[in-house]
């Protein structure tokens, strides 16, 4: 950093401000602003004001003048709304906010007063995509250094200019998005694989890559700099990656006939709130159906319906009798409550359970070695992810129901997921908060509101970017 510039890092303790309000949590994001504001308030306060006190109060009111004092906490206000935080919570105590608005208002806290550097570490985490869309188009535009850690592809690619890659302990620095770093670093793995193509040739298909994803980036919303990133790039420096990608692969043992999936008037409550209301749609041949709704708890009760894990309060639904489904659900402790290790967890599940077979789903999840004797129950949530996924895996299904099959995965993990699914045979019918998983996997949305349902054949980005679709949906969530 340069002398006398601010870091802004986001705070994970979610408890450490309980004693203050809202606004004065961001406000003190602002280290030097809030200082003089604190010093000048209590210089105000005093019964006994002397002239010394005045002069001081004078330079405090100077430096409040050029730190923008005056525009703080409308600044302040305007972030946290941004984020999701309505005016009527600013002034509230932090103690009594939930664990997904804390969050937000410690991510207006780091962002407050445009700081010369700003450290975010998975700054999307908790966020629903309407704010997650806000934080990119904010920082896109922000003019000063952003250090970000996320597992989240649209999210970095909206925001980054430049990707750290940091493997077996060295660290590298690459020009671009992490689009571009993922996809010349697997040209790169391929090119080192065709131990005939000529020099020159990989040459001229590098600089066409490059060419190609610069004309992509200008088509961006980014500032002028950021579609000047790849303009010193050197082509050495392109480079094959060393990560290892599971192998994830869904193999229908049969196609699934003409009818998938019936709903018919589905309706379901929790705890006196409506989730979703007189549901009925169909599930043609090769749908891909991401649900979305601003109370993640209607994907999931949906999903856990059409599973047999709950009943509707209104509605039926009935699967075709060709199709075979696969489930992965939200929350997945009650499959590891054993003590059972890796190979004898899968084994539950497989109608093969000769060891060389189970090692050769697990070891497609990068589970090789001693790690197979683990036991189930001390496994990290991202284990426990890649496990139920070679669960998955065993059942061919030709219909995939995933509700938020990204959460815990490593971008590895995420980037092998996505893949499989875009040139997946069968149906997906999914829920997630991964932007560019949603976009690159789903051809249909249906939106899940407590006052009725709506439902498009239509790209992600297309869904949200369409101003009746929009007013719709406010129409729709409103009750009017």
């Amino acid at each position: 950093m340069g002398p006398g510039e601010r870091l802004s890092v986001l705070a994970q303790d979610h408890f450490a401000f309980d004693d203050y309000t809202v606004l004065d949590t961001v406000l003190m994001g602002h280290t030097q602003l809030w200082a003089v504001m604190s010093e000048k308030n209590a210089l105000y306060a005093k019964e006994d004001f002397t002239d010394a006190d005045g002069i001081r109060a004078s330079e405090l009111e100077e430096k409040f003048a050029e730190m923008e004092g005056w525009n703080a906490e409308s600044d302040a206000a305007a972030l946290l709304s941004g984020l999701g935080i309505e005016e009527a919570l600013h002034a509230k105590m932090m103690r009594d906010l939930s664990g997904k608005q804390k969050v937000r208002v410690l991510l207006a806290r780091a962002l407050f007063g445009k700081p010369d550097n700003l450290l975010l570490d998975e700054p999307t985490n908790d966020l629903d995509l309407e704010t997650v869309s806000w934080l990119e188009n904010y920082l896109a535009n922000f003019e000063h250094t952003v250090l970000v850690v996320s597992h989240d592809r649209h999210f970095l690619d909206a925001v980054c200019t430049h990707t750290v890659d940091i493997d077996f302990g060295k660290l590298k620095l690459f020009a671009g998005n992490y689009s571009f770093w993922y996809e010349s670093s697997q040209l790169a793995l391929r090119q080192q694989q065709q131990q005939n193509k000529k020099a020159e040739e990989k040459k001229k298909e590098l600089e066409e890559f490059i060419r190609r994803f610069s004309a992509n980036v200008a088509k961006s919303k980014q500032t002028t700099s950021r579609k000047k990133m790849l303009e010193k790039l050197n082509i050495e420096e392109i480079q094959p990656s060393s990560r290892r990608y599971p192998g994830i692969l869904f193999n229908p043992a049969r196609e699934p006939g003409n009818q998938i999936l019936e709903v018919s008037g589905l309706t379901k409550t929790i705890d006196g709130h409506t989730l979703f209301r007189d549901l009925n749609f169909n599930v043609e041949k090769d749908d891909k159906i991401v649900f979305i709704s601003r109370d993640p708890r209607a994907m999931t009760a949906f999903f856990q319906i059409i599973n047999g894990e709950e009943e509707p309060d209104a509605g039926t639904f009935r699967w075709g009798q060709t199709i075979t489904t696969a489930y992965l659900p939200l929350d997945n402790a009650r499959y590891f409550n054993s003590d059972y290790n890796l190979l004898e967890w899968l084994g539950q599940f497989a109608k093969d359970t000769n060891e060389v077979f189970l090692k050769g789903f697990l070891g497609r999840m990068l589970f090789t070695g001693e790690e197979l004797q683990k036991k189930v129950s001390v496994l990290s949530g991202g284990e426990k992810m890649r496990c139920m996924i070679s669960r998955m895996m065993l059942r061919d299904a030709n219909t995939l129901i995933l509700d938020t099959p990204t959460n815990h995965l490593d971008l590895e993990s995420i980037q092998a997921f996505n893949n499989t699914l875009v040139n997946y045979k069968g149906n997906v019918l999914f829920a997630s908060h991964d932007h560019e998983f949603i976009q690159t996997v789903a051809n249909r949305v249906i939106e899940l509101t407590p006052n009725g349902n709506i439902d498009k054949m239509i790209e992600y980005d297309d869904y949200i970017s369409d101003p009746k679709i929009a007013e719709l949906r406010e129409h729709l969530y409103a009750g009017k």
